[in-house]
C-alpha cells in the first residue's frame, strides 16, 4: 500500500524537525568553541563566529589535563564495552533458547533492575568495592560499568538471538556439527549486527557516565573526561564557557569516530547475516 503524498510530506517534515532537534545543541557547542570571550558574552549571540579563534582549545589544554583524562575514559569505555558483550552474548543465547523458570526470573530481574534509581545503590556499591580495594581505581570503575550495562545488553542481544531461526541450528546438528561448533560457525556470525549495536551502546554509556565516576574516583590522575569537564565550572558557579565548549567538542570526537567506524561493521554484518540466513 502506497503512502499518500500528504502523509509522506508530514513524515519528512517530522524527520527534519527531529534532525534539527538533534543537531542544534552540537552546532551551538561547536560555534561557541570558536568564539571570543566578547562574542560569548553578547546578549544576542550569532550562530557563526565573527572572529573565529582557537584560543579556547589551547586554554582548555592549559587549564585541565584533557588528554590524560581522555585516555582514562578510553581505557574504561573500551574495556567495559568488550567485557559486557563477551558476557552478555552467551547469557542472551541461554535465556532466549532455554526457556525455564530460571530464565524467566532472570528476565524479570533485568527489568526490575532498571527501575531502581542509581543513587540508591551507591552506598552499598561503595562498601562492596572498598572490601576488594577497588575504590579510586579504573578496574573498579570498569567492573561497575559492566554491571550497569549488562541488563540492557542482555535484553538487546536476546532479541537478536530470538530472530535467528532454530532451524539453522538443527540443520547444523544434522550435518554433524556439535553445540560449540554450531554456536561459533552458525549462530554468533548472525548476531554480528546485535553485537556491534550493543558494543556501541555500552561504549557511549561508559564514555559519558559521570555519577559513578564522581563517587568512586578521587585522585586527579584517575579522573575520567566527564569529571574533568565539570572542573571548568568554578566554585562560585561561573563557567569558563569558551574552554568548556572547546573541551566538550573534543570529548564528542571519540564517540563520533567510534560510531563511524562501527557503523560500517554494522552494515556489513547485517548483509552477511542476510546472506547466511
Amino acid at each position: 500500500m502506497r503512502t499518500r503524498p500528504a502523509v509522506r510530506g508530514l513524515q519528512y517534515l517530522a524527520l527534519l524537525g527531529y534532525l534539527v532537534f538533534l543537531v542544534f545543541p552540537l552546532a551551538w557547542l561547536v560555534s561557541t568553541a570558536f568564539k571570543t570571550p566578547q562574542e560569548i558574552a553578547e546578549i544576542h549571540p550569532h550562530w557563526i563566529p565573527r572572529n573565529p579563534t582557537l584560543r579556547n582549545f589551547s586554554d582548555a589544554f592549559d587549564l585541565q589535563p584533557i588528554l590524560h583524562a581522555a585516555g582514562n575514559s578510553l581505557v574504561v569505555a573500551v574495556s567495559a564495552s568488550v567485557i559486557t558483550v563477551l558476557l552478555a552474548t552467551p547469557a542472551a543465547y541461554a535465556v532466549a533458547r532455554h526457556r525455564s523458570a530460571v530464565s524467566k526470573g532472570a528476565l524479570g530481574w533485568v527489568l526490575l533492575s532498571q527501575i531502581f534509581p542509581f543513587i540508591l545503590i551507591v552506598i552499598p556499591l561503595f562498601l562492596v568495592l572498598k572490601q576488594f580495594d577497588l575504590i579510586n581505581s579504573l578496574p573498579g570503575l570498569v567492573l561497575v560499568y559492566v554491571v550497569w550495562n549488562m541488563p540492557f545488553a542482555l535484553w538487546m542481544l536476546r532479541s537478536y538471538v530470538r530472530a535467528v531461526p532454530p532451524a539453522l541450528e538443527e540443520a547444523a546438528a544434522v550435518d554433524g556439527a556439535g553445540r560449540v561448533r554450531t554456536l561459533i560457525s552458525v549462530v554468533f556470525p548472525l548476531l554480528a549486527p546485535g553485537v556491534v549495536a550493543t558494543t556501541l551502546f555500552a561504549f557511549i554509556n561508559s564514555w559519558n557516565e559521570f555519577f559513578f565516576a564522581l563517587v568512586l574516583l578521587k585522585t586527579p590522575e584517575k579522573l575520567t573526561l566527564p569529571l574533568v569537564l565539570i572542573r571548568f565550572i568554578g566554585a562560585d558557579g561561573v563557567a569558563s564557557l569558551g574552554p568548556l565548549a572547546a573541551a566538550s567538542v573534543l570529548a564528542t570526537v571519540p564517540s563520533l569516530l567510534f560510531f563511524a567506524f562501527i557503523q560500517r561493521r554494522l552494515s556489513s554484518g547485517m548483509l552477511s547475516g542476510a546472506v547466511k540466513g
